[in-house]
């Protein structure tokens, strides 16, 4: 692949829903520009940029890919993001290393979902947009519909750019709304002029005049020229126009077939035309050495540095960070460092990826994306730059992961190789945890969503040779007691030689403080039990609270005062007294009012207004207590309550559901509080065998 200069470079997201056919115009852009020499399809797992296997089974895309597109002399690094909520890390890695976006909707499906969170993460990262609306050649399409519809969403931003001529029903050709011609399509996919249909006449008049209004509010030149009746030439619309397109206050709407190439060639025609190149964009990052603001601008004569905006660890392609570069020239065999990880390495080669084949470039312009293999310290997010000159630039905000579920090895053998593989999947996806909950005595996976959880196990299977199965994660609940108690335990054994001989007496009451496990007090008078065996009596106390007597659940918030007590010279041990208190303690503690105390967290969920109700009746069904609301803009309200973790597991699911994919939630562990009887019950008697079986796992 030839190498290219900033002014040469374009860099574009695709976003909208899952489905809308993004896959489907990245293989047109690639057959269109000489890539391949037939399109690949989604149905038949074929495609460049969905290569993973996973992708190919379940016929979408699930992580995102680059597809670099040479195109007159530019070239196009196309970012091929998954539509599917449950991957929105992806999608952000990908929308912060891009400069425009191409927001694809469905003329079939129309406004989706997906369509309005992508104009919402454009909004975020400010970039510019154009909305492609594909499937123009299926019957009951309407690309009128889809511009009535922005419109009444977003306002007089929306400007159609093109309008569809259909003949007998079929999408034959458009009429270009700037140059105000038309185009039909022949059999080879090349469009030629023809006359503008008298149908089309009405509203092509009516785009052209919202578009000169936008023209000519630009300068003050051209509100007096427009205002004097002067036309102006098709070179200033344009420049205009990419000015308007820029900043964000003109979304263009083009239409077309990716599936049989229409329209896709003026597509990527505009988005040459009117997306900035990188040298004419600004970032910026620190001088850790100085401590000033490094202005990189994408100006190939500065120090080199470059931004880790995504890593790909595949067992079968190995290990690449995709780079983007923010200044200088990167070359093979330089040496870089890495201001993260105090490292510096030295490249041997760089490449360009297309979907997962690796094509080996000598260099690489600031402004363009690009992959080295083989880092072995670096992850996303990384800066690299060199030791004369280190950088450092801010990370992209990825989304936090809320949705858990428990997970076993079905082989203990694999438990390692688990733990490495899920390493691995943690540097490609940074919306995947993997937590260790010590306390509960379970391991931990956390996702966007209950089928990022099904396709982590799923490639672990596929791609590790590893099996796991997910479960529903137990609640971590705790004991405590509410009243008083006073009791005298005696730990007594006779067996040939020494005996054993422990007798304590002790009081147990509420701490007050549901933050430490016990407080041991002794009040002990005249020597009845000997100084030396208070350690043994608390490290009693201290091994009882790991598992409580009511339901085998760690203890909160006990005193023990040991007042009284007695011994044996002979046959008083340290054990015994030890074992003493433990009978003291679960006599005392069943007698002082146990209680379980049940975790709440804070939560905040974010939905659009007409959904308020329903959030609001669902979280009352799952003990949930509303706080109140605040508008947040956008017609968006997020409700504030507390709820019992119980009443989290699934919730993600169901709020999608209920919300149709618009509702978002985060919370956060606030404190313990008492959990209603029933909720008692019922867990003292599921947790009845843990009393006893004391190997067994909780």
């Amino acid at each position: 692949m030839n190498v290219y200069t900033g002014d040469k470079i374009r860099n574009v997201v695709l976003l909208g829903h899952g489905g809308c056919g993004k896959t489907t115009l990245v293989e047109a852009m690639a057959y269109l520009s000489g890539i391949t020499t037939r399109m690949g399809k989604v149905s038949d797992g074929n495609t460049i940029s969905d290569y993973d296997k996973e992708e190919q089974k379940r016929q979408f895309s699930i992580s995102t890919s680059v597809v670099p597109i040479e195109w007159e002399g530019n070239k196009i690094n196309v970012l091929d993001t998954p539509g599917y909520f449950d991957f929105v890390g992806e999608v952000e890695e990908a929308v912060a290393a891009a400069a425009g976006a191409i927001i694809v909707v469905s003329g079939k499906a129309g406004i989706e979902v997906g369509t309005e969170k992508a104009w919402e993460m454009c909004d975020k990262y400010n970039l510019p947009r154009i909305i492609f609306v594909t499937d123009m050649d299926v019957d009951n399409a309407s690309f009128r519909q889809v511009v009535e519809d922005l419109t009444a969403k977003y306002g007089k931003k929306i400007a159609p750019f093109h309008l569809p001529i259909r003949e007998d029903e079929k999408f034959v050709g458009y009429v270009n709304v700037v140059s105000e011609t038309a185009y039909k399509w022949e059999k080879d996919g090349k469009a030629t002029e023809c006359e503008v249909p008298e149908y089309n006449k009405e509203n092509l008049s009516k785009f052209r005049d919202i578009l000169m209004e936008t023209v000519a509010e630009t300068s003050e030149e051209f509100m007096e020229r427009y205002f004097g009746g002067e036309t102006f030439s098709e070179d200033e619309i344009r420049a205009a126009l990419k000015a308007n397109i820029n900043d964000g206050s003109i979304v263009p709407v083009t239409c077309g077939s990716s599936i049989l190439c229409q329209g896709v060639y003026t597509l990527i025609d505009d988005i040459i035309k009117y997306f900035k190149s990188p040298d004419t964009r600004s970032i910026a990052g620190i001088n850790v050495k100085t401590n000033e603001i490094f202005e990189a601008n994408y100006d190939f004569s500065k120090p080199k540095s470059a931004i880790i905006w995504k890593t790909i660890v595949d067992p079968f392609i190995g290990k690449y960070s995709l780079i983007k570069v923010c200044s200088g020239v990167i070359k093979a065999d330089d040496t870089l460092y890495n201001n993260d990880k105090d490292v510096e390495e030295k490249i041997s080669k760089l490449y360009v990826l297309r979907g997962n084949k690796p094509i080996e470039v000598k260099e690489l312009h600031a402004g363009d994306i690009g992959a080295i293999a083989k880092l072995t310290a670096a992850r996303t997010g990384d800066t690299l730059s060199t030791k004369a000159t280190t950088i450092q630039y801010a990370r992209t905000d990825i989304s936090k992961p809320y949705t858990y579920m428990r997970y076993k090895a079905k082989n203990k053998g694999d438990i390692d190789k688990i733990s490495g593989a899920l390493q691995k999947m943690m540097h490609e996806d940074l919306t995947l945890k993997n937590v260790n909950d010590a306390e509960n005595r379970q391991t931990l996976l956390y996702g966007m969503g209950d089928q990022h959880l099904e396709i982590v196990a799923s490639k672990l299977l596929s791609e590790y040779k590893c099996e796991i199965e997910l479960t529903e994660p137990k609640v971590a609940y705790r004991e405590t007691i509410r009243k008083t108690s006073d009791v005298d335990a005696k730990y007594k054994k006779q067996s040939g030689g020494h005996g054993q001989y422990g007798h304590v007496k002790m009081k147990f009451e509420p701490l007050g403080n549901m933050d430490k496990a016990y407080e041991f007090e002794q009040i002990v008078v005249g020597g009845a039990v000997p100084k030396n065996y208070f350690p043994a009596v608390e490290k009693g106390l201290a091994e009882s609270v790991l598992k409580g007597p009511m339901a085998a659940y760690p203890v909160v918030g006990v005193k023990a005062i040991l007042y009284d007590g007695s011994y044996h010279p002979v046959d008083s041990s340290e054990q015994a007294f030890k074992m003493a208190t433990i009978q003291a303690f679960k006599k005392g503690f069943m007698e002082a009012g146990p209680v379980l105390l049940e975790p709440i967290a804070s939560l905040k969920v974010t939905v659009p207004d007409d959904y308020t109700g329903d959030v609001m009746g669902d979280l009352n069904k799952r003990r949930g207590r509303v706080l109140g609301m605040n508008p947040i803009g956008g017609g968006k309200q997020t409700i504030e309550a507390e709820i019992p973790m119980t009443g989290l597991y699934g919730y993600c699911t169901v709020l999608r559901s209920m919300t149709g994919g618009r509702g978002v939630y985060e919370y956060e562990f606030l404190r313990y509080e008492q959990a209603p009887s029933d909720v008692q019950e019922k867990e003292v008697a599921a947790r009845a065998s843990k009393l006893t079986d004391e190997g067994g796992e909780d």
